[in-house]
């Protein structure tokens, strides 16, 4: 008996259970509140865009010119610099080693030029020059005495008297010539320690611009908006993926607006536009118009939408706001719409 109840029983429990699945399952799924209100629009006939904001200097991606191992980073996101400020340093260690012989090196012909410049002289002059002068001296002489003789009467002046004055000019020409050669001697001497001493402070100069390309400083003044190195880790050069510092000015702060090229057409120099922050439209900003990029690019910005589309080229337009108090960031994205007539 409790059998042939139980089986029926069951299977009309399971007849209500279904049925009431069924039930549950088709009635229409209520929409889930939004998380925020969308942004209204603020023109009667407007174009839409999504736009990025971007530092006034746009943003800077800082780079080194060599590659090295970072031996310290002096700045931290968030923090003002001045142009020339140091952002991070490179090892420096074997340029300093370089830099100090080559100063040993400068120092050396230095004193070389002084040693040459300061020879035993007589009346404090080189000794070369000292025998210029005296083979000049004896050469005048030897040429007034022979000139004297040459006046004299014939007859009281012998052919030997003559010739023996003519060969104390030549000996003492000789002389002078000699002496000559010995100070042009020492004047190249002097040439070549001076030489010497522009090549060594050449070098030095040469290592202290190495130096300095390792002493990596702000191009602007600005903010640093990101810091990816760190002390100990080496930095490469290039174009990278992940700059290492990312610097830009934030007095007053640029949105980049992507305008699809098919509403290009519609968009005027001097256009008002207005932008709201994603995710609190009540956060809106009014927008200076800056510039248009008159170069149509492939669209880049992606903003997540499901429907959006990632296939087209957009239009470049260039806003500016002040930043103020407002918690408004760059790399951030904006609602923004355009005013079209």
């Amino acid at each position: 008996m409790i059998r042939k109840l139980f089986l029926p029983v069951l299977g009309f429990a399971g007849f209500v259970f279904a049925v009431t699945v069924v039930v549950q399952g088709s009635a229409p799924i209520k929409a889930a509140p939004a998380v925020s209100e969308p942004a209204k629009a603020a023109f009667s006939q407007f174009v839409a865009g999504a736009g990025l904001i971007e530092a006034q200097s746009e943003n800077i991606a800082i780079g080194t010119p060599v590659p090295g191992v970072v031996m310290e980073v002096a700045v931290t996101p968030g923090t003002g610099v001045k142009k020339g400020d140091l952002l991070f340093r490179l090892d420096d260690r074997s340029l300093r080693a370089e830099l100090s012989l080559q100063l040993a090196q400068l120092e050396v012909a230095r004193a070389q030029l002084t040693r040459l410049e300061n020879k035993p002289a007589a009346e404090s002059k080189p000794a070369a020059l000292a025998r210029v002068e005296d083979a000049e001296v004896a050469v005048k002489l030897a040429a007034e005495q022979l000139g004297r003789l040459e006046k004299t009467d014939t007859r009281s002046v012998t052919t030997g008297e003559l010739d023996n004055a003519r060969l104390a000019v030549a000996a003492a020409q000789a002389k002078l010539n000699i002496a000559r050669a010995d100070a042009a001697a020492w004047r190249d001497d002097i040439k070549v320690a001076q030489a010497q001493i522009a090549q060594a402070q050449a070098r030095v100069d040469a290592t202290k611009v190495a130096l300095s390309l390792l002493e990596i400083r702000a191009p602007i003044s600005g903010q640093i908006l990101q810091v990816k190195v760190r002390a100990g880790e080496f930095a490469p050069t290039g174009a990278l993926a992940q700059p290492l510092v990312t610097l830009g000015a934030v007095e007053k702060l640029h949105v980049r607006v992507d305008i699809d090229e098919n509403d290009a057409w519609r968009i005027a120099e001097g256009a008002r536009a207005k932008a709201n922050a994603r995710g609190n439209a009540g956060l809106a900003v009014e927008l200076r118009f800056e510039r248009i990029e008159p170069l149509v690019v492939p669209k880049r910005s992606l903003t997540g939408d499901a429907t959006e589309r990632v296939d087209t080229r957009v239009l470049q337009v260039i806003f500016s706001f002040e930043r103020g108090e407002k918690p408004l960031y760059v790399g951030q994205q904006m609602d923004v719409t355009i005013e079209v007539k």
